[in-house]
């Protein structure tokens, strides 16, 4: 079972797709990341890129984000988030897209968008991680001061990359854990 775990929502399930293909974010987990994060979520615009059921989108919504878009390649997944959005009443502040990782930056970055906080879950095995996050970065969908918040395998952390990203902290929960990375301008 997933569910919201603070704000506007909280206490809500979600639904999820069956089977293996997604992997929802541990609720530990999920408390860990938006305890660290909780004064930056009001009022912010959030990519949930690699987003699955959109939990880790919903909770920003819940927690007062003002716009978060949500990107899945998936259709299913796609349409499940939509439903998730639709039953916590967050339309208003929605977007959905369902793209490759790439093409959904190409498509945000050519309509000239731009995000306080970028989520990522990407599949661990595919080992996606770190382009996407020197694509967003290099893309400049991260305003400045903002950050992306990437859920690895704990054996799998970011390592810094000079003059375009660097970590901030990371953590570690067993078998997975999430880095927080910002600009690094030089």
């Amino acid at each position: 079972m997933v569910r919201i775990i603070a704000g506007s929502a909280r206490g809500r399930k979600i639904e999820t797709l069956e089977g293996l293909e997604t992997r929802p974010t541990l609720d530990r987990v999920k408390e860990a990341m938006f305890g660290s994060l909780q004064f930056r979520i009001p009022y912010a615009k959030v990519l949930d890129l690699f987003a699955g059921s959109g939990s880790l989108g919903l909770e920003a919504a819940s927690r007062g984000a003002k716009r978060v878009v949500w990107n899945d390649r998936n259709p299913a997944c796609v349409e499940i988030i939509r439903r998730n959005i639709a039953a916590l009443g967050f339309s208003e502040i929605a977007g959905t897209m369902n793209l490759d990782y790439t093409a959904a930056i190409d498509r945000l970055s050519s309509a000239g968008e731009a995000f306080d906080m970028a989520f990522l879950d990407p599949p661990y095995r595919e080992g996606l991680s770190e382009d996407a996050v020197k694509r967003l970065f290099v893309s400049h969908l991260i305003l400045p001061g903002g950050v992306v918040v990437l859920e690895h395998a704990a054996a799998l952390a970011p390592k810094d990359e000079p003059g375009i990203y660097r970590i901030v902290r990371t953590k570690r929960f067993g078998k997975c854990g999430y880095s927080l990375i910002e600009e690094d301008g030089i």
